[in-house]
C-alpha cells in the first residue's frame, strides 16, 4: 500500500494541466453498452473508478482498450446483462449500466450498490424513474432485475430532489425509448452537458441537458461515436486551493472557469488573485486568506466535492469561517485528520466553525475518502515539517498523477511504499 510523504512550507509556482473528468468519464464509458459497435472516448483519466468501470464492461463481455489518453469501447460482443456485487461494490457509479442494458437488451440485473463513507446515495430516484418508462422492477437478494417486454416508452418524470446519478441514468434510458421523456428538476452539473453531448453524438435527440429540464425525443438505435471528455471541474478547483493555501502563483491549463463559479467568488472573498484568459486560468494566492462562509449547494452552488479541499484553505485564514454542509450527512470525516496539523475546528450538526491559525504543523494522517483525502495533501503542503499521509487508494480514485503535478510546480511530495 502506498502513502504520501510531504514536505510542507514551498510556494508553489508554474504550470499543472488538469486532466480529463473523472464523474464525465464515467457515465460516458458506461453509455457506450446502447450502441452495437465500438465507441473511442478521449481525454478519459488514468483513475481507480476508471479501472473499475473498464473491468465491468468486460465482465458484461465488452471490449475495452486503453491507448494514452482514449478507451476504445467496443460494445458489441457483450453477452451477459448481469452486473455482479464483487464489481459494483467496489463503486456506486457501477449501478448505472442498469438502464443501459435494459435499453438495449429488454432485461437486466445489478448488484445494489455498497454502503458510502460520506453518507446514503439511494438509488430510489433512478428505479422510479426506470418504472415510469415502463420497466417491471424486482428486487431480490440484494439485486435489481429490470425487465422491458417491450421497448421503453416516453415518460413525464420529476425528480423528487436533483440527483446527478439519477439524471444520467435516465437520459440513458429514454435515449432509445420511445416517444418523448421530460425529465423535470434535473441535476445541471456539467457533467450532465457532457453526457448529453455524448449521447448526441451517438445519434439521440436531447436539449436541455445542463438545466433543470432535459427533453428527450427516443431514437430506433444509436451508433458508437468518438468523443472527448470534458476537463476535471474538481481537480481544477484542487489546483486553485493548492496555489491559494501556499501562497503560490500557479497558471492552470485545460480547466473551464465557468465550471466553477461559485469556487471562484469565494477564493475572491478569501483574497485570492484570478485571472482566466484563452483556457488558463492564473491564481495567486494572498499572505493570509480571509475566513469566508460557504454552503454548498447542488450546481451551480458550492460544489460539495471543493468542500474538504476549501476547509483546509480556511484553517490559516485570517478570522473565523462557517462550513455547512447540504448535499451528504457523513462528510466532516477529514475534520478530525486537519485538527491533527493543529487546526481549531468544531462540529455542530451539519456546520463546521473553522477558527483560522497562524500555522499548521505536519502530521501523519489517514485519509478516509476521496476528498478528504484532497485536504489532506493541501493541509500538508501548506503545514510545517512532514506530513505522512496513509490510504491514499481513495486518493487514487479521482486524481491523476497528483505527486507528480504538484512535484512540478515545486512541491517537495513523494509516493512510497508503506513498509
Amino acid at each position: 500500500m502506498d502513502k504520501l510523504i510531504i514536505t510542507g512550507g514551498t510556494r508553489l509556482k508554474g504550470d499543472v494541466t488538469v486532466s480529463g473528468s473523472k464523474n464525465a468519464s464515467l457515465p460516458i464509458c458506461i453509455a457506450a453498452i446502447l450502441a452495437n459497435g465500438a465507441s473511442t472516448i478521449g481525454n478519459v483519466p488514468r483513475l481507480r473508478d476508471i479501472s473499475t468501470t473498464a473491468k465491468l464492461l468486460e465482465s458484461l463481455g465488452a471490449s475495452v482498450e486503453r491507448t494514452g489518453s482514449a478507451l476504445r469501447i467496443d460494445a458489441g460482443p457483450i453477452n451477459t446483462v448481469e452486473a455482479t456485487y464483487d464489481l459494483v461494490k467496489t463503486m456506486r457509479a457501477s449501478v448505472l449500466v442498469l438502464g443501459p442494458l435494459l435499453a438495449r437488451f429488454g432485461r437486466a440485473r445489478v448488484s445494489l450498490p455498497g454502503g458510502c463513507a460520506i453518507g446514503a446515495r439511494p438509488i430510489d430516484q433512478h428505479l422510479k424513474g426506470l418504472k415510469a418508462l415502463g420497466a417491471e422492477i424486482t428486487l431480490e437478494h440484494g439485486y435489481v432485475e429490470a425487465i422491458a417486454k417491450k421497448r421503453l416508452k416516453g415518460a413525464r418524470i420529476n425528480f423528487d430532489i436533483s440527483t446527478v446519478g439519477g439524471t444520467e441514468h435516465l437520459m440513458m434510458a429514454a435515449a432509445t425509448a420511445k416517444g418523448e421523456t421530460i425529465l423535470e428538476n434535473a441535476a445541471r452539473e456539467p457533467e450532465i452537458s457532457d453526457l448529453g453531448d455524448y449521447l448526441n453524438r451517438m445519434g439521440a435527440k436531447i436539449e436541455g441537458a445542463g438545466t433543470d429540464t432535459i427533453r428527450i425525443q427516443g431514437v430506433n438505435e444509436l451508433t458508437p461515436a468518438a468523443y472527448e471528455v470534458m476537463p476535471d471541474r474538481i481537480e481544477a478547483g484542487t489546483f486553485m486551493i493548492a496555489a491559494a493555501i501556499t501562497g503560490g502563483d500557479v497558471r492552470i491549463n485545460g480547466m473551464k472557469a465557468e465550471h466553477l463559479d461559485a469556487l471562484c467568488f469565494k477564493l475572491q472573498d478569501a483574497g485570492v488573485e484570478i485571472v482566466s484568459r484563452d483556457g488558463v486560468v492564473r491564481v495567486k494566492g494572498p499572505k493570509r486568506p480571509h475566513g469566508v462562509n460557504i454552503k454548498t449547494r447542488p450546481y451551480p452552488g458550492f460544489p460539495t466535492d471543493m468542500q474538504a479541499q476549501f476547509m483546509a484553505l480556511m484553517c490559516i485564514a485570517d478570522g473565523a469561517s462557517v462550513i455547512s454542509e447540504n448535499i451528504f450527512e457523513n462528510r466532516f470525516m477529514h475534520v478530525s485528520e486537519l485538527q491533527r496539523f493543529g487546526a481549531d475546528i468544531t462540529i455542530e450538526g451539519n456546520s463546521a466553525t473553522v477558527k483560522g491559525v497562524k500555522k499548521l504543523s505536519g502530521a501523519p494522517v489517514m485519509a478516509t475518502d476521496l476528498r478528504a483525502s484532497a485536504s489532506l495533501v493541501l493541509a500538508g503542503l501548506a503545514a510545517e515539517g512532514t506530513t505522512e499521509i496513509q490510504r491514499i487508494y481513495h486518493l487514487d480514485r479521482g486524481y491523476e498523477r497528483i505527486e507528480e503535478k504538484l512535484a512540478g510546480l515545486g512541491a517537495r511530495i513523494e509516493r512510497v511504499k508503506e513498509s
